[in-house]
């Protein structure tokens, strides 16, 4: 299994959190709002091609709407394969970040 780089984590843990209400104008703002990034559509909606292809995610349209102009919304959920992937990548991180958050607090200020 080919491990997740960290702007597909986000992408997937965005997705996780907005359940059905996940398409891109949504992922990208739930991602700006918690990391402080502003993401290119671009970059988004390719990187979820990527997962797609991968079977991390899958999509769907929804029914067109009035304030798009008639234009359908594309949906994106979290497959059990990119829940696999982003549960390895999570709990390989918190293991080896474990124990190591004051001595990175004191490098940042450059104490060490």
């Amino acid at each position: 299994m080919r491990r997740l780089g960290e702007f597909e984590q986000m992408l997937l843990f965005a997705v996780l959190r907005l359940g059905d209400g996940a398409y891109g104008t949504a992922i990208r703002q739930e991602i700006a709002s918690r990391t402080a990034q502003d993401l290119s559509p671009g970059a988004v909606y390719t990187a979820l091609e990527r997962l797609e292809t991968r079977g991390y995610v899958a999509s769907w349209f929804g029914e067109p709407t009035p304030e798009r102009g008639g234009k359908r919304k594309r949906f994106y959920r979290v497959e059990a394969a990119g829940a696999t992937a982003l549960n390895r990548a999570y709990r390989a991180l918190l293991a080896m970040g474990e124990g190591q958050a004051e001595h990175l607090d004191l490098l940042e200020r450059g104490i060490e």
